[in-house]
């Protein structure tokens, strides 16, 4: 085991890596990293299997099989997609059964032209989960003002939950009540509480969109700060009153998972937001190449702290450059939003025109 992503595992940071590929599964890497390295988990998004189908030729064989069916250029994305997400949920489900179902999951996204659909969105994660037939993958959805309603009626059904597209300490909340709300649901019915879920926030994103606005001093400096506050509600909430009532009846409490944590300015360290993010109880889904840098150099000594006093001096400087952090946390979460919807009409024109030509 690599000493490195050991240490950050031993320090309570569950690593999932941010990437799937046919290639990796079909060669070995995938079980290579869970063997080597450590990791217990696994997320994909639009703009993964965008890059993984259109960049390789892996797909081809099933996309033309799937043509033949008649099938649509989506419903050939799900079949496709699917099979990856069944095939690594299986290679993870030792470390589900080891955590008693707490980690060793997987997660594929709905459709995001759906984020502002609140009932579409239910319906397409029933009928993924259902398709998946996985007790450890993760449906993703948005943490939209839309598609938060969804997650709480997703949850109430028993379906896990990665609630993703959340950007600060103020939608978090709104994503974790929506979990509580949906298994608070459950505990009324006498139906088993424990529906695990993460709550995915972005972090890189910030760094990358304020790095013309701010002072030189608060370069890659606001996206931790930004965790920061977010770290303390989340402690804030697994304390509350609510949450522990459902933990007494069995029940797992959400836990907060960092995400875009590949560091966007090459001048900072390549492992900055895995480094500056160890926190127990937490999860880091890790780009490939950020991975591979941290089994070689990674720092895991520091624990995050419990405060949130150094945020709070970033988000006045941050005042000071005219960079209203609630503002641009809405105008992030958008922007999240159609960056996948890009990635996803990308997609689906890839696979309508390698049907054609194949």
């Amino acid at each position: 085991m690599n000493a490195n992503t050991q240490k950050l595992y031993q320090q309570g940071v569950s690593i999932w890596l941010d990437n799937i590929t046919r290639k990796i599964l079909d060669d070995g890497t995938l079980q290579k990293y869970i063997n080597e390295l450590g990791i217990t988990g696994l997320t994909s998004n639009p703009t993964i299997f965008d890059n993984a189908i259109a960049g390789s030729d892996d797909y081809d064989t099933a996309i033309r099989e799937a043509g033949k069916k008649g099938l649509s250029d989506e419903e050939i994305f799900f079949d496709l997609a699917i099979d990856d997400i069944q095939r690594a949920a299986d290679l993870f489900f030792p470390v589900y059964e080891k955590t008693n179902g707490l980690d060793g999951f997987v997660s594929i996204e709905v459709s995001p032209l759906l984020a502002y659909d609140t009932e579409s969105t239910i319906q397409a994660a029933k009928e993924i989960h259902k398709k998946v037939n996985r007790p450890n993958v993760f449906i993703k959805i948005p943490g939209t003002p839309e598609g938060l309603p969804a997650v709480e009626k997703v949850i109430e059904e028993g379906i896990p939950v990665n609630i993703t597209l959340l950007f600060s300490a103020d939608q978090y909340i709104k994503a974790a009540n929506a979990w509580l709300k949906g298994v608070e649901a459950r505990a009324e019915k006498g139906l088993n509480p424990d529906v695990k879920s993460v709550a995915s926030v972005f972090v890189s994103r910030w760094d990358k969109a304020v790095a013309d606005k701010v002072s030189r001093a608060l370069r890659n400096n606001v996206g931790i700060a930004v965790m920061q506050k977010t770290y303390v509600a989340y402690l804030k909430f697994m304390q509350s009153a609510r949450v522990q009532k459902l933990m007494n009846q069995g029940a797992l409490p959400q836990r907060l998972l960092w995400a875009s944590t590949g560091t966007k300015d090459p001048k900072a360290s390549d492992i900055l937001y895995v480094k500056e993010l160890v926190a127990p109880f937490t999860v880091n889904t890790i780009p490939e190449n950020t991975l591979l840098a941290f089994a070689d150099h990674g720092e895991a000594d520091k624990l995050m702290t419990r405060s949130d006093s150094e945020a709070d001096i970033i988000f006045q400087k941050m005042m000071a450059c005219s960079v209203n952090h609630k503002t641009l946390a809405e105008e992030l979460q958008k922007d999240g939003a159609e960056a996948f919807t890009k990635s996803w009409e990308h997609l689906i024109e890839t696979i309508k025109n390698k049907k054609s030509s194949l």
